[in-house]
């Protein structure tokens, strides 16, 4: 690529995007200063990485932001929607699971919840964690409940129950469902439940135990026998904590280690000064020099999920002025000062109040950076420390690690509502919220439904998937080929295709509990030789299965919705015109039934005499409940 005009380019600060021939995004970064930032790219002497990098790019694109914290937040962005190869990217395989009270409900339940999203109805809820295994956070929470009665059905099942649960039976629960409980009771069993959780578990037991004498003097034996067992099963779970700091607080703490194919970061969460959990992480072909920059983009990825902000995070890297300062990720001048405080206040946003970004202070700090350094560095010696990332990329040949996966499948029946059905997993876990339909009108033509999609598909840009999954074999592998190639998608992506096994005869296998399904590539005559029953194929399958469950129940939806429409046409003075409003304005037949006479009479075509024919029509033939 060559050298930009500086004068094109603003001295304000902002962020820069690479990308390659075809517009592919391939490394995204941030700046105080983009003229200098951009310009020190052309520099004698740039390291391998970067030359590398300049090797693919073709244009350059330039977005100003107003402060340095901007350009950050919008850096990470941008990271998380073109994932560009060159880019330090959070690939994480697991969801992170915390505990959730809402102490806006009049009689709240502690929850256990995976994927947060920042104030999006976070009112009144307080969340406590992380823990990373689920096995140990569901430990604590029926301790939890077995120490304090509060309640752990669902918001429905509370709002329907008719009778105490067996939990209420076995003196776990107050029932407040049906129960007449008192709300100052039950909001003391919260207050000590989120004392517990802050771990301020001493504070805790002395408020027990002031309780405990208090009924023993009021002569309540019976309660005060009650708070004795209670404050035994606290200490019992207290003392199978590792308390490693002196003082009550929260923080995390970050220790990163250099390995021989790559770097590794690990971090603990310490909460009320008691160690809670930790976290390592691996990117490969990644040098000690890029920490610095690697701690930037991982905390602001790592937070945005949704995971509480700390008050306080500790690495080494956050020293300034000395030997091991942070040195601005851009290589620009000005220095670490200004990285850290773009850096905390882009947290502080997230918190909702400060965040202090310090080295370890004291030897407490010391050891549990040290710990955090040496959890990173044992991670690559467990067998099971590879991600299933990792593993795709190795048994399909990829060029990177497959953490995003598209897959897609065509359902219809005799050639009727053809539907393509595509749903998206990431890092393991599906993203409902990416799942698409698409209706094709191909006369049942497998191989032509998944053309068209490829070519929708590849004009509606990224962002782009590690790979795309096509349920079928070579054949429906090509015609999705054919489709990208026609779209003009330069793929930076896998594509495969998985088909069931063959029996003796040449039949697919289609019987429960096959785990011989066969994955081609393009030009590749023969199946990859995966081995039957491996993790990676069993994965495969159920993404397929997925894919093939969600097209299948489009299909259905849409031949039910055309038969419904079949049987609103058959109304008298029902024709398409009016039938194409009702359904554009309503949606569903069942909202039609349930419509009044004067919403009805309000559209256009129809009147007072039609509406009252339509309800009627509509709520004759309504299934009882």
């Amino acid at each position: 690529m060559k050298k930009p005009d500086p004068k094109s380019i603003s001295t304000s600060p902002g962020v820069y995007l690479f990308s390659n021939e075809k517009g592919v995004v391939v490394y995204v970064g941030k700046a105080k200063n983009l003229r200098k930032r951009v310009l020190s790219y052309f520099r004698n002497n740039i390291p391998s990485k970067t030359a590398a990098m300049l090797a693919h790019a073709a244009s350059l694109k330039t977005l100003v932001t107003a402060t340095e914290k901007e350009a950050l937040l919008l850096e990470t962005s941008l990271i998380k929607k073109h994932r560009p190869r060159y880019n330090i990217v959070l690939r994480d395989d697991k969801d992170h699971i915390l505990f959730r009270i809402d102490t806006a409900a009049p009689f709240p339940r502690l929850e256990i919840v995976r994927r947060i999203r920042p104030g999006r109805g976070m009112a009144g809820k307080i969340l406590f964690g992380p823990f990373s295994s689920t096995g140990a956070a569901r430990e604590t929470w029926r301790a939890i409940h077995k120490v304090f009665p509060l309640r752990r059905c669902s918001d429905r099942s509370f709002a329907n129950r008719a009778r105490p649960c067996l939990y209420h039976h076995m003196g776990q629960c107050l029932a407040p469902c049906v129960m007449d409980v008192d709300k100052e009771t039950y909001a003391s069993f919260v207050r000590q439940v989120t004392l517990f959780l802050r771990g301020k578990s001493w504070e805790l037991l002395e408020l027990l135990r002031r309780e405990m004498l208090a009924a023993s003097d009021a002569m309540d034996f019976e309660h005060a026998a009650v708070l004795r067992d209670r404050i035994q099963a606290v200490r019992q779970t207290v003392e199978r904590q590792a308390v490693v700091l002196d003082v009550s607080r929260d923080m995390d703490v970050l220790g990163v280690t250099a390995l021989d194919d790559g770097l590794a970061l690990g971090i603990l969460f310490v909460r009320g000064g008691v160690l809670l959990d930790k976290r390592t992480y691996f990117w490969p072909d990644i040098p000690l020099d890029d920490a610095p920059q690697l701690l930037q983009s991982f905390l602001v990825q790592f937070y945005q999920t949704g995971l509480p902000v700390p008050p306080k995070i500790v690495a080494s890297w956050f020293r300034t002025g000395d030997a091991v300062a942070v040195a601005d990720a851009d290589g620009e001048e000005g220095g670490p000062a200004g990285d850290l405080e773009a850096l905390a206040a882009a947290l502080g946003d997230l918190r909702g109040g400060a965040v202090h970004l310090s080295p370890p202070r004291g030897r407490d700090e010391e050891a549990l950076v040290s710990l955090a350094a040496a959890n990173a560095r044992e991670m690559r010696r467990q067998p099971d420390a590879v991600p299933m990332s990792r593993q795709l990329e190795a048994a399909l040949h990829a060029d990177r690690p497959v953490a995003r996966i598209e897959a897609v499948d065509v359902s219809h029946t005799g050639g009727a509502e053809t539907r393509v059905g595509m749903v998206v997993f990431e890092n393991e876990r599906p993203e409902k919220s990416a799942y698409r339909t698409y209706a094709m009108d191909t006369g049942g033509d497998d191989y032509a439904a998944l053309y068209q999609w490829a070519k929708r598909r590849g004009a509606a840009g990224g962002p782009w998937p590690d790979l795309v999954l096509v349920d079928g074999g070579k054949g429906q592998l090509a015609a999705v080929i054919r489709g990208f190639s026609e779209a003009g998608v330069s793929r930076a992506f896998a594509v495969a295709g998985i088909a069931k096994a063959r029996t003796e005869e040449g039949r697919a296998d289609r019987r429960a509990g096959n785990d011989a399904d066969r994955i081609f590539l393009p030009g590749r005559a023969n199946p990859l030789p995966i081995a039957p029953g491996s993790p990676e194929l069993f994965f495969l399958q159920h993404v397929r299965d997925t894919v093939h469950d969600f097209a299948v129940g489009r299909h259905r939806k849409a031949r039910a919705n055309r038969a419904m429409s079949g049987e609103l046409l058959r109304i008298p003075g029902v024709g398409p015109k009016i039938a194409t409003a009702l359904w554009h304005h309503f949606g569903s037949l069942a909202a039609m039934a349930e419509a009044d006479e004067r919403t009805l009479s309000s559209l256009p075509g129809i009147g007072p005499r039609l509406a009252v024919n339509i309800i009627n029509s509509l709520q004759s033939h309504k299934k009882p409940s």
